[in-house]
């Protein structure tokens, strides 16, 4: 039987579909005013990852919602990368997952039944593998695949990490390598050479789970996940609501293998162009090299952490515990003329 290749079903793939930052700007222009709303803490005026929801006793309901077309042929992969991706909201906001459920477009004339179950099935190994469950959903007849989740969690106040939170002289850390939207892009032309694409789809498929024991540290002031915007543009994010800038140590910023060879080949996503012409202007000028990877469209990529420099120490050693070794990709500084430097 022919394998489905579902990325020939969709226009965009993972992340890199997300509307650009600049024009995502002019539909929001509208904010939910927390001052109409005191029990939300966190509404959409910093783009921060979910919303929070006081419940009067210390904690916060986290909501949040993500969802994507295939940017992997197989559909059960392409069902655990959607549930990664929608997951890692919760945990970048410092909070735990409690439930999950699905949001599903298919094109019923085009693709079984089977392929569909396949894809819901990857969704529900990924929210048991973080304890929760996937309770229900709901779904349409779509032009194209269509998968994600909407997710419930729970955050206890003093934990809630929020875009506005980062401090200057503090170090910049990345939990992830960069590079996803280079690579899938390399596999949907065809040009991908065997192997080079597992690397990114076992990043995509491991959850952010750290992320809830990193906000509980003193010295963890923010924290966001790295996706569609790409490094410079979730970063962005956090100096802009922060007031503060960044400088990046480019040669410390961890890519995944073989993202240059492919870079070089003219892979690159629609949505890492699309990124550079919605934030360019605030950043520092790059080489050809530096725009086209910083700026790469991520799909369920790392958490992006700031650090004060005395709580290294126990940053240290809850990412070691987790099975990571890390090393500071940037600090942030006092405002300047960029919001970020890339050094």
């Amino acid at each position: 039987m022919e394998q489905i290749k579902l990325t020939e079903y969709s226009h965009g793939a993972g992340c890199g579909c997300k509307i650009s930052p600049m024009l995502l700007d002019e539909i929001l222009k509208t904010n939910i005013s927390t001052a109409l709303y005191p029990q939300l803490l966190v509404g959409n005026e910093h783009k921060d990852d979910a919303a929070a929801y006081d419940l009067g006793n210390g904690t916060s309901v986290l909501s949040t919602t993500d969802f994507f077309m295939p940017i992997v042929d197989d559909p059960f992969t392409f069902g655990r990368i959607a549930a990664t991706n929608a997951l890692s909201d919760i945990y970048a906001m410092g909070g735990k997952p409690l439930m999950a459920i699905s949001i599903f477009g298919w094109p019923i004339d085009k693709l079984s039944a089977d392929v569909a179950r396949q894809v819901i099935e990857g969704g529900r190994a990924v929210c048991e593998d973080a304890g929760i469950p996937l309770a229900g959903g709901h779904s349409i007849d779509s032009p194209e695949p269509i998968f994600g989740l909407a997710v419930t969690g729970l955050v206890e106040n003093k934990n809630l990490m929020k875009n506005n939170s980062a401090e200057e002289d503090c170090f910049i850390f990345l939990t992830k390598p960069i590079g996803i939207g280079i690579l899938t892009t390399a596999q949907k032309q065809k040009k991908i050479e065997v192997g080079d694409i597992d690397a990114a789809i076992e990043a995509m498929v491991t959850l952010n789970k750290q992320g809830s024991a990193l906000a509980s540290l003193d010295g963890v002031l923010a924290m966001t996940d790295i996706t569609g915007f790409g490094l410079l543009g979730h970063l962005s994010e956090v100096c802009e609501a922060s007031g503060i800038s960044a400088n990046i140590w480019f040669e410390k910023v961890p890519l995944l293998r073989n993202v240059e060879k492919y870079r070089a080949l003219g892979c690159i996503p629609g949505g890492s162009r699309k990124n550079f012409m919605s934030y360019g202007h605030k950043i520092s000028q790059m080489s050809d090299m530096q725009r086209e990877i910083l700026c790469d469209a991520q799909t369920s990529g790392g958490l992006l952490v700031i650090v004060k420099k005395d709580g290294l120490d126990a940053f240290y050693k809850t990412v070691r515990a987790a099975g990571l070794e890390l090393e500071p990709i940037g600090e942030t500084a006092a405002q300047g003329k960029y919001l970020i430097e890339v050094l």
